[in-house]
């Protein structure tokens, strides 16, 4: 067997969206890339799976627009949001791209898809390596640390991208405290398992408010559908942790939801994640080492711009590097990291904040039904909605509320 070269260019951890997207933009600029992930991939993966019109534009950018297409996925025109007596509100997904629809497609055909991309790139991908730990040199991130099937093995590299996902796997490590934090009980728990037999409106996206959360179920490829919930952790408890436990005691007290999930059952395992934060994490932890994807910020997910972000980190992050690496040095890393925070939050801040605002009424389902009332006239339903993609807010697309730090 032929073992990868051990230095490179550029490491990314995590082959999910954004570390995909950012090793074959990085590759296709010329760069050498390892993309390294602790699962064998397809893998399935605790989503929404749905994609929203704009990634069409990043998969064609991508070159894996047709792969797509031939993946079958469902086609989504609208997303209805259901208040838990019945009353909802309509976004059409021909607000957000000339797509003109949105697509319901598993995660495990996805990002299967974009790793296949990747490999086409001339990217080096590693499967079942385990991101276990960061190479340092006087402070300074060098490279990585796998634990793979042949043990474990160091790689090199002036750049490291943690694209882990919420575990922020290589970041975490340098900070004691958010080891700490992560160690400890988390405020919500997010379930999901592809259904047969829910009484979908075909072509539509629908989400559910209820006590302690939401939801939202999609068809995604091979006729079934996807649901993903997520409940408050004392919820989760007080039904010991059963999915369906927990759709008939809480899910369930959204009439729509009752109605659509009457005579569904779960065709895939049941999979589970408690959920410790929301918003904006560090995007520079160490001089070497960045963030993307949801390790740099987890947006909410029921704003249906989750994959988006990811495809859109991938780039982002891609671009800065590609553009400054042939003459790094500890110097200009510094400007680099600079000019990374600068672009994120010209990108991403905003949407973020006002995602943080709509989170907090979902959670109080009496706040979310006056939401869903007054959001039924069509302007400014339709602001709303496209400012949970916009780079920059005017100062009447939300309240005020404080600023990410970075």
């Amino acid at each position: 067997m032929n073992f990868p070269s051990r230095s490179f260019d550029v490491i990314i951890a995590g082959a999910g969206p954004a570390g995909s997207s950012a090793a074959i933009h990085l590759a296709t600029n010329g760069l050498s890339v390892l993309l390294a992930d602790q699962k064998k991939f397809p893998r399935p993966k605790l989503c929404g799976e749905f994609i929203s019109p704009e990634c069409w534009e990043h998969f064609e950018r991508l070159g894996v627009n047709e792969k797509m297409v031939v993946s079958q996925g469902t086609p989504l025109r609208k997303t209805v949001f259901y208040a838990r007596d019945g009353r909802s509100v309509a976004v059409p997904s021909e607000w957000f791209g000339a797509a003109g629809s949105a697509l319901g497609l598993s995660r495990s055909e996805m990002d299967h898809n974009l790793l296949n991309r990747a490999k086409e790139c001339g990217v080096t991908v590693l499967e079942e390596a385990q991101a276990y730990g960061l190479v340092m040199n006087d402070g300074v991130v060098k490279g990585v640390t796998l634990r793979t099937p042949r043990g474990q093995e160091n790689y090199l590299a002036p750049i490291t991208i943690d694209a882990t996902g919420r575990a922020r796997a290589l970041a975490r490590k340098l900070d004691p405290d958010d080891q700490k934090h992560h160690l400890r009980k988390k405020p919500l728990v997010a379930f999901k398992a592809h259904q047969v037999n829910a009484h979908v409106e075909e072509g539509t996206c629908e989400i559910y408010v209820y006590p302690g959360g939401y939801g939202g179920i999609n068809g995604i490829e091979g006729g079934v559908t996807n649901l993903c919930f997520i409940v408050s952790a004392e919820y989760a408890r007080r039904c010991n942790s059963d999915p369906d436990r927990l759709i008939s005691t809480f899910v369930s007290r959204n009439s729509r939801a009752a109605s659509v999930l009457k005579d569904a059952r779960a065709a895939t395992p049941w999979l589970a994640v408690a959920l410790e934060h929301f918003g904006r994490q560090s995007l520079v932890p160490a001089t070497g080492l960045l963030t993307a994807g949801d390790a740099a910020a987890f947006i909410d997910p029921f704003t249906g711009s989750g994959m988006l972000m990811a495809l859109e980190s991938g780039e982002l992050v891609a671009s800065t590097i590609s553009s400054r690496l042939k003459r790094l040095d500890a110097y200009s890393f510094k400007e680099l990291a600079r000019d990374y925070r600068r672009d994120y939050a010209r990108k991403f801040e905003s949407r973020l904040r006002l995602s943080s605002w709509l989170r907090r009424a979902a959670f109080v389902p009496r706040l979310a039904e006056v939401v869903i009332f007054l959001t039924g006239n069509d302007r400014l339903r339709e602001r709303i909605a496209r400012a949970t993609r916009k780079s920059k807010l005017t100062q009447t697309d939300l309240p005020v509320g404080p600023r990410f730090s970075t």
